[in-house]
This record gives C-alpha cells, structure tokens and sequence, in this order.
C-alpha cells in the first residue's frame, strides 16, 4: 500500500527521465515563396511559420527542392545560436546556393514579431522548418 502523501510530494523527476528530456520540436513545411507577412505581430504557430518563410527566394536555375533548417528563437524573436542544414534535396551543383539562401533568408526574416505569449511558449526549443519550392512555373499546384 502506498503512503498517504499529497500528489506533489509522489512525483520525482528522478523517477520520470522523460521529465529530463531535451524539449520537443516545433516542426512545419511551408511551401515558398511565401507572400509578404503581415504587421500584425504572429500570435500563434500557424503564423509564425509563414513568416519566417516570407524572406526566401529561389535561387538562380533552382527548378524544384525541399530544404530543412534547425535553430531556435529566443522570446524577442532573434535567432538563438546559428541555424543548421539537416536536409536538401536538390541537385548537388545548386546545394551549396540552396543552403546560402536558406540561412540568408532566416537572418532576413528575424527578428520575428511575436506575441509575449507566444515568444514565451517557444523561447529556446528548437525549431524544424522545412522550406518546400516546387519549382518556377508549378504555381498553386497541390
């Protein structure tokens, strides 16, 4: 039989290592180009990727390509730390301009204007946009 103690006092965070663990991360696919963001400051997840997505371009003779960065923002909206590459599919003569433009247009696009909300929710935890360019005459095409 368990101790009558109060529900606080049975938890440990010794006893749950998952309490322990790195935060979860915030991951999105955004298709770009993206049109311009709106002035409004993103009050949630949903807007906030666009927005960070509303600075890239494709770079000269890119025909189709996915690219994924890794970073985190702090509560203002800056970049913590340097963002990284973790995926590129693209031709490997266009990697090197495709990765140059991706980090580019996240140095472009921070700081980002955030809610106190919401830079407070996701402050440090790291972020895993995936840019998504299906090509220069591929329009709205699903």
């Amino acid at each position: 039989m368990l101790p009558a103690w109060p529900a606080a006092a049975q938890f440990s965070v010794y006893d749950n290592p998952s309490v322990l663990s790195l935060p979860t991360t915030l991951r999105a696919t955004v298709r770009v180009p993206v049109a311009s963001a709106p002035e409004v400051p993103a009050d949630t997840l949903a807007a906030l990727y666009p927005r960070l997505a509303a600075c890239w371009r494709p770079p000269a003779g890119l025909k189709d390509a996915a690219v994924t960065a890794r970073f985190a923002l702090r509560r203002d909206g800056s970049l913590q730390g340097t963002p990284r590459i973790t995926f590129a599919r693209v031709p490997p003569k266009q990697r090197t301009a495709l990765v140059a433009e991706t980090l580019a247009s996240l140095a472009r696009c921070t700081p980002a204007r955030l809610t106190a909300g919401l830079g407070g929710a996701i402050a440090g935890r790291p972020i895993a946009l995936r840019f998504v360019y299906p090509g220069p005459n591929q329009g709205d095409r699903p």
